[in-house]
């Protein structure tokens, strides 16, 4: 993707979350340059990999497969481990019309998956085998907003605004898109590593390549390594 894209995509979802009353924290709007002043002090936002993320799944075509998320708090795999301390994380995320998100699950995240506004949040949804790969036979079992529901591999669960879902690792397959309009997305999960706990159906890659035809607004998550 250009960086005068990624900088286009990031100020239309800025204003689209805000057009739901939903504010994003101070950190978000620091220009590169301070937080490169900053790198220590913003050691909690840049190791945790918080922060503007727009991916393409590396596909080069945004607009039919991508996704738009903002990770505003994460803990970390060693509380994981230790079983306390900081075992959560929460995004805000734009799933635009008819924009898929591909099938995917994780290993070690547990996740809330909220419709916060906008159209139908519409989710494909399998269950794994015992080797983690996609069981079409197999029915799947969740539950949505303390319901507990089971359809058939491969049907598609249609959330309205207010609905949410949860999908446990391991076993919830899970693709979405929006119906009848963007939808803003919410998650609550256990701590988030997109670095290593996405497992896609296809060979595809969980961040955009970016070509610098500009300067970048605003850092993406995927830039800190490179940047700071």
């Amino acid at each position: 993707m250009k960086r005068s894209r990624v900088n286009e995509i990031l100020r239309e979802g800025d204003e689209f979350i805000r057009s739901f009353g939903y504010r994003m924290p101070p950190f978000a709007y620091l220009s590169p340059a301070e937080m490169k002043r900053r790198r220590d002090e913003l050691s909690a936002v840049v190791d945790r990999r918080l922060g503007w993320d727009i991916t393409d799944y590396g596909r080069g075509d945004f607009d039919n497969m991508g996704l738009f998320l903002f990770t505003t708090r994460n803990g970390d795999n060693a509380d994981l481990k230790a079983g306390r301390g900081m075992l959560y994380a929460e995004k805000i995320m734009i799933s635009r019309k008819d924009q898929l998100s591909p099938m995917h699950r994780h290993d070690l995240k547990a996740e809330d998956i909220i419709n916060r506004g906008g159209g139908t949040l519409a989710l494909k949804l399998y269950t794994a085998a015992p080797d983690g790969s996609i069981d079409k036979s197999l029915p799947v079992n969740v539950v949505t907003d303390g319901l507990r529901r089971q359809m058939q591999g491969g049907d598609i669960l249609r959330l309205s605004p207010g609905e949410s879902v949860t999908l446990m690792p391991g076993t919830d397959w899970h693709a979405f898109w929006g119906e009848g309009g963007d939808v803003l997305i919410g998650e609550v999960s256990t701590v988030n590593d997109d670095l290593t706990d996405n497992v896609f159906a296809e060979a595809i890659g969980r961040f955009a390549e970016i070509e610098e035809d500009e300067e970048p607004v605003h850092l993406l998550v995927s830039d800190y390594d490179k940047w700071l």
